[in-house]
């Protein structure tokens, strides 16, 4: 820094005495001036060194022990001696000032700016450009907490604005075990929807943005831009919210910040499930059907997806996951009269041969390669039409024999498929051409228990989604409850920037 203020003299006031000398004719007495002269007014106040400068990064590296992903690439690059990006041998870059003007909307999106350490930079920035330090080091100290502080906030600016500041993929499938009763338990997959998410080159490439004095021009190109993001950020302007309502608000704003690779609202026709409201909502332009639903218990939750229904069977039957039968089957081997009072049979799966029930062993109904049916038509858990649409999951949209607890408020009671109130108005919903012949014949199908598919002419995008606030079709927003704890989940984790 010294050196700086030596050359700054140099080339700014000399030349400014030079006229007067010329017009006195007298000899120039700075001619043989050189920067040597000038080591009197070195000042170790002022002095900057790199090497405390990055003693100082590595000690505020050793002591920060926040748990982002921003805040563990951070400490890893200072680490490894990488480059100093913010500060240089002429002070600190004026990317600074210009990550500062966007910290500013900060607030608008709920977040505490204490927490992205814009207080300590403001401070730290206003000490340097001002040479306001009282003791010898306090420069270094000062450029090497503005270097750090400055790649923190930065990173975890540009991660929560770009890819959201939650990553469902790491929060929500590490919340539930799908077996603890095996040796080595994985976790339940609760969120498979396609989006775009960090890869590894994301945070450097984040630092050459800076080094390319670019990042206006990235922060730009950014934001969320859907019309749910903008009516959640507006309410959340408004004065009187209290806690809860601010963070329904925060939560819901983050869901809209996820960069789905489909969304309903860029879509002519689609269905709509979303958990919480216990509705689905089909859309074919201006046309809305809307319906209630069912979805999985607390212990079956109903994963979060994006697909497409492509087929829709009458009078299916249903062949019952093998948690089912572990946990209300097995313990039924062996008695005709359970299974025929169900209508259940076995089948082998590799020949698609019967097996008679005296012949089934527990051991048969737990392996793989056997299979426990129910027969279609009335009485089949999965009602008499069933949509079906690509998942790993094996899920599915479905009628039901049960339709009593439609009536019920709470409707989380299936195994993780979706029963829906109106089956028949959906299935005419979902055709291409809408004809009544076509409806006649699904509805004969029904009611002769004959089992038939439809192949949709064009497949129909479907959402199953979870927000807890949501328009309804005329606009309006309206508040659901937090059906499998998400909201909570999630506002733990915004914690981080509150």
């Amino acid at each position: 820094m010294h050196l700086f203020l030596q050359r700054l003299f140099f080339f700014v006031m000399v030349p400014l005495l030079l006229p007067v000398a010329c017009r006195e004719k007298t000899e120039n007495p700075y001619r043989n001036v050189a920067l040597g002269d000038y080591d009197s007014l070195c000042t170790e106040q002022y002095a900057v060194k790199e090497k405390a400068v990055r003693s100082v990064i590595a000690a505020m590296a050793r002591a920060d022990d926040d748990t982002l992903a921003a805040d563990y690439f951070t400490r890893a690059y200072y680490r490894k001696g990488g480059c100093l990006v913010w500060v240089g041998r002429m002070g600190v870059r004026a990317q600074a000032d210009t990550l500062l003007h966007l910290l500013d909307s900060l607030e608008q999106i709920g977040f505490n700016k204490r927490r992205f350490r814009v207080p300590q930079i403001v401070e730290d920035l206003r000490c340097v450009r001002q040479l306001a330090f009282t003791e010898n080091g306090a420069c270094c100290g000062c450029l090497g907490r503005l270097e750090y502080n400055l790649t923190k906030a930065f990173l975890r600016f540009a991660l929560g604005e770009r890819y959201g500041y939650v990553d469902p993929y790491r929060l929500l499938n590490r919340l539930e075990l799908a077996d603890t009763t095996v040796a080595h338990p994985s976790f339940r997959t609760l969120f498979d929807v396609p989006m775009e998410r960090r890869n590894k080159n994301f945070f450097p490439e984040m630092l050459q943005w800076v080094k390319g004095d670019s990042i206006a021009d990235f922060f730009r190109t950014i934001p969320p831009k859907g019309a749910l993001y903008g009516m959640l950020k507006e309410r959340l302007q408004r004065t009187g919210l209290n806690e809860a309502q601010r963070q329904k608000l925060l939560v819901n704003m983050e869901r809209s910040r996820w960069r789905m690779e489909e969304d309903p609202m860029c879509c002519e026709k689609y269905v709509l499930v979303n958990i919480p409201s216990y509705h689905l909502r089909a859309v074919d332009g201006k046309e809305v059907l809307e319906m209630r639903i069912g979805c999985g218990a607390q212990q079956t939750k109903t994963p979060l997806l994006t697909s497409a229904i492509k087929r829709m069977d009458v009078n299916p039957q249903w062949i019952i996951p093998k948690s089912i039968v572990r946990t209300s089957v097995v313990k039924h081997v062996g008695d005709s009269a359970y299974f025929a009072s169900h209508r259940y049979f076995v089948r082998e799966r590799a020949t698609g041969k019967s097996v008679p029930i005296r012949h089934v062993s527990a051991a048969m109904l737990l392996s793989p390669d056997y299979a426990v049916v129910q027969e279609g038509g009335e009485g089949n858990s999965l009602g008499r039409i069933i949509f079906r649409f690509d998942n790993k999951f094996a899920v599915f949209l479905h009628d039901t024999s049960s339709r009593d607890f439609f009536a019920r408020r709470s409707r989380d009671v299936s195994h993780g498929c979706v029963r829906v109130e109106k089956p028949f108005e959906l299935a005419l919903f979902l055709l291409e051409k809408r004809d009544s012949a076509v409806g006649n014949k699904i509805r004969e199908t029904m009611e002769e228990e004959v089992r038939r598919s439809y192949v949709l002419q064009k497949k129909v995008p479907l959402f199953i989604t979870y927000f807890t606030l949501y328009p309804n079709p005329k606009g309006e927003m309206e508040e659901y409850a937090d059906v499998y704890g998400y909201d909570k989940v999630i506002g733990q984790y915004l914690s981080n920037y509150r």
